[in-house]
């Protein structure tokens, strides 16, 4: 049924946008070579429209050049109603097209079914595909390692997007990161990653920023407002291997695994909200690498322990690989909630007999952990070196439960006693963070939330 629910908002009829052509601008197409007359033809402003009903093995190659004000618009003629089969693919470069509605089910995995490129040379830029829905697809050999989506080029967009139902090896949605080229500057918002059943292997993830070998580079990708529920796949929902990235807003729920810096550094993880509703394997947030923040995050119910902790940080190797793991320095984690989590900190964690350098200059400020008897803390390495600003792990911090999130009331002990010295302007409502600071990730406040909890009827909502 919450299936059912999503897909009818995702697949809402949606207006032109008011950039778009007039009506004569608009051209409908019933077989592939419509489509590729139409393609060849467009300009900036077109729209061609897929006819309803289903495409099947359709290779649908895009390589046009719109402007922001006119971008070139590939959509489907009812939303939803356009059902690619077989082994349809997406393959988009170019700059400003924008792609909406298509619905791949059921269908047979090529490999990658949206790649934002249209040949190794030509990559997208400023390209969007919104409102579309892969479904269920695998490939002939259930052995295969594929990726259903695949980030190449700058400043593109993938958003309001429905994922549910990858069972093979490999990751659902891939950024790749090139030397030599700049940032990517992606936005992932506003899509729903459901189910992936446990693999029992590495390679599961539901999106990976960047690789081993360009982990060093900067990506600065946004991942923010998404769903994730029942993300299985692997010990790694998110696996981010590049730098400068920023995840907020996100909700992962009932995810055995964790949003894991595997490579990288200088990235944020910022009011995002991790529900494990007591299932086995959920949990937070781990730390690899230089100068990460985590910042204003809710943690409840989570059962992960070790690299599955609520918030965890890994042992490094001297001399590290690229893909081995880097030492953790310098980051900080500060203004967090964690309610009923088996283990809220692990520092120190050592998979390997070789990795012996301890986390070193990692800030705790102002984290709450309840109930206060929990033990906060669990040192796996004696030699981590942490340094603690007025946090609240001994001491009842005085919530209350609002539509299933614990809150500090008005009387709270946590109220204005959170620490000046890191830098938090806003809670995990988006509501501003007057001095003095409320410690935990919520900073009392009798105004309405900007940014509202995701979930799949807020989602419902945002469609």
């Amino acid at each position: 049924m919450r299936r059912r629910r999503f897909l009818a908002g995702l697949f809402a009829a949606t207006a032109i946008p008011a950039h778009a052509q007039a009506p004569e601008a608009i051209t409908t197409v019933s077989d592939a070579a419509a489509l590729r007359r139409a393609l060849s033809a467009a300009k900036p402003g077109s729209v061609i429209l897929l006819a309803d009903g289903p495409w099947r093995d359709l290779d649908l190659v895009i390589d046009a050049e719109g402007t922001p004000d006119a971008p070139i618009q590939v959509r489907a003629a009812t939303q939803g109603k356009v059902l690619l089969q077989g082994r349809s693919r997406l393959r988009l470069g170019g700059r400003h097209v924008n792609v909406s509605g298509l619905r791949f089910e059921d269908s047979e995995d090529p490999g990658e079914i949206i790649a934002f490129r249209s040949s190794t040379a030509r990559l997208a830029e400023h390209c969007r595909v919104s409102h579309c829905a892969l479904v269920n697809a695998a490939p002939a050999d259930p052995e295969a390692n594929t990726k259903w989506v695949s980030l190449y080029g700058t400043a593109n967009r993938f958003d309001h997007c429905y994922l549910e139902g990858k069972k093979n090896l490999g990751t659902t949605l891939v950024v790749w990161l090139r030397e030599g080229a700049p940032p990517n500057e992606h936005h992932i918002d506003h899509n729903y990653f459901g189910f992936r059943p446990p693999l029992r292997q590495n390679g599961g993830e539901t999106i990976r920023v960047g690789d081993s070998n360009t982990s060093m580079l900067a990506s600065r990708t946004h991942v923010f407002s998404n769903y994730f529920h029942r993300c299985n796949g692997e010990v790694e929902i998110i696996s981010n291997k590049s730098c400068f990235n920023h995840y907020y807003n996100n909700t992962f729920e009932e995810c055995e695994g964790a949003l894991t810096l595997r490579h990288g550094n200088d990235c944020r993880v910022e009011a995002n909200w991790f529900l494990g509703n007591g299932k086995p394997n959920t949990g937070g947030v781990r730390i690899i690498g230089e100068r990460h923040e985590v910042l204003n995050n809710y943690f409840a119910n989570l059962t992960g322990r070790d690299t599955r902790a609520a918030c965890s940080f890994m042992n490094g190797l001297p001399d590290s690989p690229l893909n081995g793991y880097f030492q953790v320095r310098y980051g900080v984690v500060a203004f967090n909630t964690f309610v009923h989590c088996a283990e809220p900190f692990v520092v120190g964690i050592h998979t390997r007999a070789d990795a012996v350098l301890p986390p070193i200059g990692v800030v705790l400020a102002s984290n709450l952990v309840a109930p206060a008897a929990t033990p906060a803390i669990r040192l796996a390495d004696d030699h981590s070196e942490l340094r603690l600003l007025a946090n609240f792990f001994d001491q009842d911090p005085g919530l209350t439960e609002q539509d299933s999130i614990w809150r500090p009331t008005k009387d709270s002990p946590v109220i204005g006693a959170g620490t000046s010295e890191v830098e938090a302007a806003q809670d995990i409502d988006g509501q501003p963070r007057t001095l003095p600071r409320d410690a935990g990730c919520d900073q009392l406040s009798g105004e309405p939330s900007p940014w509202p909890r995701v979930g799949p009827g807020v989602l419902d909502e945002l469609l």
